[in-house]
C-alpha cells in the first residue's frame, strides 16, 4: 500500500529529473581584455562542459533539466591564470504555474583558475585534473542535490555526497575553497553544513517550504502561503541552536524577494509571527520584510 501511495504521488507531481541546463556569461571586463578569443572558447567550453556530462544515471527528457547558470567574473588573466569570482544560480517550476522558483544562489569569490584555451575538460570523480573542473562539478552536484531536496524529504544527500567526493579530493591541492581554513562562506562550508546531522531541519524546510507549500500555490494559495509562513518559522530552531548560520544566509540570499512578493500580495494570512522571526533570522534582508503585509 505505501508504495502505491507513493507511485501515485510520484505521477501526480513529476519528480524534475537530475540534469542540467547550464547557461554561462563570461565577464571579463575588468580586465581591460575582455575582446580576448580565449573568453569565448572558454564560454563555449564551460556551456558544453556543465551540459553535455552524463551526471547522473536517470534517464532525462530535454523538458525535466535544471535550468541554472553561472556567471563568472574574471577580475585578472595572467598567461593561463584567471582570477575569478562565479554567481551561480538555480530554480525549478513550481507545480501547476508557469513560475519558477529560484531554488540556489551563492556567490563564490574563491574561483580562481588555470586555463588554456581548447583543452579538454573532463569530470573524473577519482581525480583532481584542474581547480576549473571540480568547482564545476562541485556545482553541478550540489545544484542537483538541491533540486532533489525541493521535491523529496533528503532527497539531495547522495548529491551532497558526490560533491563531498570532490571537496575531499580537492583538498590535497593548495587551493582556495575547499578546507575548513577558506573561511566561513566557502564551497567546504556549505557541503558540510548540507550534510551535518546538526542541519536536518533544513533539509526539512526545503522540501515542506516547496513540496507543501508552493506546489499547492495553484490549487489553494490561502493554504499554501500558511504552510510557508510555518515552514519557514522552522528557521527558529536553527536560529536557536545556530545563530547567523551559512545555510539560513545561503537559503534567504536565494529566496527574500519572492518570499515578500508572496506575502505582500494575494490573500492575507496572519504573518506577524512570521515577520518576527524573519527579522531575527535574516536581518540583513529587513528591507523586503518590510514589504510583508501584516
Amino acid at each position: 500500500m505505501l508504495r502505491l501511495l507513493v507511485a501515485l504521488l510520484f505521477l501526480s507531481f513529476p519528480i524534475q529529473a537530475q540534469e542540467l541546463n547550464c547557461s554561462v556569461i563570461i565577464n571579463a571586463e575588468q580586465t581591460g581584455q575582455s575582446n580576448l578569443q580565449v573568453f569565448r572558447t572558454l564560454k563555449t567550453e564551460l556551456t558544453e562542459f556543465m551540459n553535455n556530462t552524463t551526471w547522473t544515471d536517470l534517464n532525462v527528457k530535454q523538458q525535466e533539466k535544471i535550468d541554472c547558470s553561472l556567471v563568472i567574473i574574471v577580475s585578472n588573466i595572467d598567461s593561463d591564470y584567471f582570477t575569478a569570482s562565479v554567481q551561480v544560480q538555480s530554480s525549478r517550476p513550481v507545480f501547476n504555474t508557469t513560475y519558477n522558483t529560484p531554488i540556489f544562489n551563492f556567490n563564490d569569490k574563491q574561483f580562481n583558475f588555470r586555463y588554456t584555451e581548447f583543452q579538454p575538460l573532463n569530470y573524473n570523480p577519482n581525480s583532481f585534473d584542474s581547480n576549473l573542473i571540480s568547482v564545476l562539478a562541485f556545482y553541478a552536484y550540489t545544484i542537483i542535490g538541491l533540486d532533489a531536496a525541493s521535491y523529496e524529504l533528503n532527497g539531495g544527500e547522495p548529491y551532497f555526497q558526490e560533491a563531498l567526493r570532490i571537496v575531499n579530493t580537492a583538498q590535497q591541492q593548495v587551493t582556495e575553497g575547499w578546507s575548513p581554513q577558506s573561511g566561513t562562506q566557502t564551497r567546504f562550508r556549505l557541503n558540510n553544513d548540507l550534510l551535518s546531522p546538526n542541519f536536518r531541519t533544513f533539509s526539512d524546510i526545503m522540501y515542506a517550504y516547496h513540496r507543501n507549500g508552493l506546489d499547492y500555490m495553484a490549487d489553494n494559495p490561502r493554504e499554501a502561503k500558511q504552510g510557508v509562513a510555518a515552514t519557514l518559522e522552522l528557521f527558529n530552531q536553527l536560529y536557536a541552536s545556530r545563530p547567523n548560520n551559512f545555510l539560513t544566509r545561503v537559503f534567504f540570499d536565494t529566496k527574500a524577494e519572492e518570499i515578500a512578493n508572496m506575502f505582500s500580495g494575494g490573500p492575507q494570512v496572519n504573518v506577524s509571527s512570521l515577520v518576527s522571526v524573519l527579522n531575527k533570522v535574516a536581518p540583513t534582508k529587513f528591507s523586503f520584510w518590510q514589504q510583508i503585509k501584516l
